[in-house]
């Protein structure tokens, strides 16, 4: 045989083979995703329905299982055999010939690791979990004999005048850190040791690691972020300050943190002359949002038929969307009351729900049905959330403006205030959740109040030693997630002026208000959430925007920010 007819024979040999060792670990890639979905839909469906029932009612059967629908999850993710087939399928990831597979098996890989820890320490973590979740949510703040509900503790914090009763107020919100305090320890220490047993140096290492998120990176953001607003927060802070101390007839030195409106200091005061407020009190909120989706060509009339909205006892306080089934069923839970806060809480969890399985294909994976990470289904909450201070949008919906130029004028100052002292109080949380589980021991509190006086430029309350961080609900149940809303933010602002080049290249940017286009609806589903999780939330920000995500839309969006009223 020739030469040439021999190498031709020898490279076809070989290609042949390289072609079948391929397929084969197309096809075991395959097998593995399709026994993952098998075992763990139904799983996470039934953790999702006694999650549902257990925030929405309290009941403690509800929260049992919820807990042992947790504990199945994670049993099920433990398997060591699947857990391996994984781990070998991720070092072949360069013979797999789908691209959808080969996504599928890096989430699945960065899920199962997460598990592969003593299963005790898993069944511990999720009981004390369960137990924190059901307190905070039953906790009421207690003054004078009566509880409170959240929405009565901002409405005192936002109007009352006398700085009594606000510290009182303030201070028994402050109580569920005593009582969740001794359960966040122990959840510390055991998320810290199931991390170090799979070689991590703590918990939040782990989790930016399963995020895909690199820790060097973060943090040198969030420097570049607090560089960025250092200053022009510290210059609205000085004018929002003697707007506050003089409402409530003090000197500015004897502003505390229950003067801020807000228990954390994390949204705009309402210093300004037009109520914010006034236009939601007649408003009904559901229609405006259900009208403002369906005209943007994202209806919710499906969602909103399976939500639960309003305050009743047992229920939790706050406001969360969940995708039960990755297949539709969408839900909000929420306690909305007649007011801006509730109309941007609303617009934000729709838009968590129309960011789901809701408007994406059934042909994707399992695995890639949802969103392609926390930071991008934030953003896009937060994107139309913003839409609530907006009088052209409210206006455009319908919502009754008693005098259309000084809403606008007190909105949208408002707005970028809240921008800014949002970006500061993420930095809190960020650097609080980052110390406080590299060093566990260290006095929590004094941490807590020396960050808080840093980023958010507040004054410690005298003599005051009790574990407010503790009354976050989200370092005890949802750890190393809060840094994710500020790069929401970062998300929002860089999609919006995207969509805003694309499709109103002749309007400025904050002028934009999306109303009655079915055209910004296409934007979102083509550029956003028809890809899932087929993307890394990093390539999904340069398709959708043709940048990396990065502060300069941000920082163009709360330019000449001014609080003087």
């Amino acid at each position: 045989m020739k030469y040439k007819q021999m190498a031709g024979v020898l490279l076809a040999r070989w290609l042949g083979g390289a072609l079948m060792a391929s397929s084969a670990v197309t096809d075991e890639a395959r097998l593995v995703v399709r026994e993952h979905e098998a075992q763990i839909k139904a799983l996470e469906i039934e953790s999702g329905l006694a999650w549902w029932e257990a925030n929405t009612t309290g009941k403690p059967e509800a929260f049992a299982r919820k807990e042992a629908a947790q504990n199945r999850i994670d049993q099920a993710m433990g398997n060591t055999v699947r857990f391996e087939r994984l781990k070998r399928l991720r070092a072949q990831k360069s013979e797999i010939d789908d691209k959808d597979l080969k996504r599928c098996v890096e989430l699945l890989y960065l899920q199962y690791l997460e598990k592969q820890v003593d299963p005790e320490i898993l069944k511990k973590m999720v009981a004390i979990s369960n137990r924190v979740e059901k307190n905070f949510n039953t906790f009421r703040a207690k003054v004078d004999g009566k509880e409170m509900t959240e929405n009565e503790v901002r409405s005192v914090l936002k109007n009352s005048t006398d700085t009594g009763r606000r510290k009182q107020v303030w201070e028994a919100s402050k109580d569920v850190g005593r009582l969740l305090e001794a359960d966040l320890r122990e959840l510390v220490k055991l998320r810290n040791a199931a991390a170090k047993s799979l070689g991590f140096s703590s918990f939040h290492a782990m989790q930016l690691y399963l995020n895909e998120q690199d820790g060097v990176e973060l943090l040198k953001l969030f420097d570049d972020l607090d560089r960025l607003t250092r200053a022009p927060f510290l210059k609205a802070k000085g004018e929002m300050d003697a707007i506050l101390a003089k409402k409530c007839q003090i000197g500015v030195d004897e502003l505390r943190p229950w003067h801020y409106h807000d228990p954390f200091f994390q949204e705009s005061p309402a210093i300004y002359p037009a109520d914010l407020d006034a236009p939601f009190r007649k408003a009904d909120i559901l229609a405006l949002c259900r009208d403002f989706y369906k005209g943007i060509g994202l209806p919710i009339d499906k969602v909103l038929a399976r939500s639960d909205l309003y305050e009743k006892p047992g229920k939790s306080p706050h406001a969360f969307c969940t995708d039960i089934d990755r297949s539709g069923d969408v839900r909000v839970l929420a306690n909305i009351a007649p007011n801006e806060y509730w109309a941007s809480t609303m617009l934000h969890e729709l838009g968590h729900a129309v960011y789901s399985s809701l408007n994406m294909s059934q042909d994707l994976p399992y695995p890639l049905r949802g969103e392609a990470h926390i930071l991008t289904t934030e953003g896009i909450a937060m994107l139309f959330e913003r839409f609530s201070r907006k009088s052209a949008f409210l206006e455009r919906m319908g919502v009754h403006l008693a005098d259309p130029v000084a809403f606008e004028s007190a909105a949208s100052r408002s707005l970028k205030l809240r921008l800014l002292i949002f970006s500061r109080w993420c930095q809190v949380m960020l650097r609080f959740e980052k110390a406080m589980y590299e060093n566990p021991d260290q006095d929590l509190n004094a941490l807590w109040w020396d960050l808080v006086e840093r980023y958010q430029g507040l004054k410690r309350p005298e003599g005051r030693n009790a574990p407010d961080f503790a009354s976050k609900i989200h370092i005890v149940s949802a750890p190393v997630y809060y840094h994710n809303y500020m790069m929401g933010e970062l998300f929002a602002s860089q999609v919006h002026h995207a969509l805003c080049r694309e499709l109103y290249p002749d309007k400025k940017i904050g002028e934009v208000i999306y109303c009655g286009d079915s055209r910004v609806g296409r934007f979102f589903q083509e550029k956003i959430f028809s890809h899932g999780r087929r993307l890394s939330w990093n390539d999904l920000t340069l398709s959708a925007t043709g940048k990396r995500l990065n502060p300069e839309a941000f920082a163009a969006d709360f330019e000449d920010t001014s609080t003087k009223p």
